[in-house]
C-alpha cells in the first residue's frame, strides 16, 4: 500500500478558500473524498488535472455524513466518496440538490471472518455484522442471497431490508448498528461471526479484498454501486467539473486503478 493521504475535515474554511464554481481558471476546486481509494485516486489525477489547467485541493473525510453536508453548505465544490444508491437516499432524507455528474469506480464489498475460512464454513445462528446504511442493505443482502445463504422476498432487490428476508435456513442473525466507517474495527475485534466492509475502509485499514475476504461481492460493471463524482445543482456544467471527470475516467487514471488496487477497486472505464 502505497502512502495514506493526509487530510483535515473541513468545517468552514474562509470564503476565499472556497471558489465557487463557474469562476475562472485560476480557482480552485475544493473536493470531500474518504482517504483510500477516492483521495488517493485524486492525488494521482492532480498533475493531470493541472496540464488541463485545473488546480484542486482535496479535503479527506472518515464518515459518511459530512461530506454531503459540506457540499451543501458551499464548503466544497465536488464530493467523491458515495455510491448511487446512497446518494439518491441521501437527496430524498435531506432535500439536497445535488447531482450525479458521473461514475468513476466501483468498491466491491467482502465478507470477512476472523475464524471461518469460507461462507460454507459458518455455523448455524452466526451473526453478521453490516454497516448501519439502508442504502447499503439490499446491497449486502443480494450478495448474500447470491450465495445461496438466505432468500429475499419477490421483488425486494435492491431495496431490501433485513426485514425482506423470506427465508434464512441457518438462522442467521444481523447486527445493522455498525457505522460504516467501524467495521473494519469490528472485524479486528472479533465482534461477529462475519463482517462485511466496503472496500475502502477494508482497504484503509490494511486489509486486502481479494486475499483477507472470505467472499466479495461481484464487481461487474453493470453493478449499480458506482462511486460517483456530486456537485450542487448548476454545477454540472462547469468547465472544471467536466474535465475533473474526464481525467478520473481517463485511460492514465483507469490504469492507475488498476495496478493499485488489483481489482479491489474496479475502474468503470476498461
Amino acid at each position: 500500500m502505497k502512502k495514506k493521504i493526509q487530510g483535515t475535515v473541513v468545517g468552514g474554511l474562509a470564503v476565499g478558500m472556497l471558489a465557487a464554481c463557474g469562476g475562472g481558471d485560476d480557482e480552485t476546486l475544493v473536493i470531500g473524498a474518504s482517504n483510500i481509494p477516492h483521495a488517493e485516486i485524486l492525488e494521482f489525477a492532480e498533475p493531470l488535472l493541472e496540464e488541463e489547467g485545473v488546480s484542486i485541493q482535496i479535503e479527506t473525510y472518515q464518515d459518511y455524513v459530512i461530506p454531503n453536508e459540506a457540499l451543501h453548505e458551499g464548503e466544497l465544490d465536488a464530493n467523491y466518496f458515495q455510491h448511487v444508491p446512497y446518494l439518491e437516499s441521501q437527496i430524498e432524507d435531506h432535500g439536497y440538490d445535488f447531482v450525479n455528474v458521473g461514475g468513476i469506480h466501483i468498491e466491491p464489498i467482502g465478507v470477512y471472518s476472523q475464524d471461518y475460512g469460507s461462507l460454507d464454513e459458518l455455523p448455524e445462528g452466526a451473526t453478521f455484522i453490516i454497516s448501519n446504511s439502508v442504502a447499503d442493505h439490499g446491497r449486502i443482502l443480494m450478495m448474500l442471497e447470491a450465495e445461496g445463504l438466505i432468500t429475499l422476498a419477490d421483488g425486494a432487490g435492491i431495496s431490501a431490508t433485513i426485514d425482506d428476508i423470506a427465508e434464512n435456513p441457518n438462522d442467521f442473525q444481523f447486527n445493522a448498528d455498525v457505522d460504516a466507517g467501524l467495521l473494519a474495527s469490528a472485524y479486528e475485534n472479533n465482534e461477529g461471526d462475519a463482517v462485511l466492509i466496503n472496500s475502502n475502509y477494508a482497504l484503509d485499514a490494511g486489509l486486502s479484498p481479494l486475499e483477507d475476504a472470505i467472499a466479495l461481492e461481484d464487481a461487474s460493471l453493470d453493478n449499480p454501486y458506482v462511486n460517483v463524482i456530486a456537485v450542487n445543482a448548476g454545477d454540472e456544467d462547469d468547465e472544471r467539473i467536466q474535465t475533473l471527470y474526464s481525467v478520473l475516467t481517463s485511460e492514465e487514471v483507469r490504469d492507475f486503478i488498476l495496478d493499485e488496487y488489483d481489482n479491489a477497486v474496479v475502474p468503470v472505464t476498461q
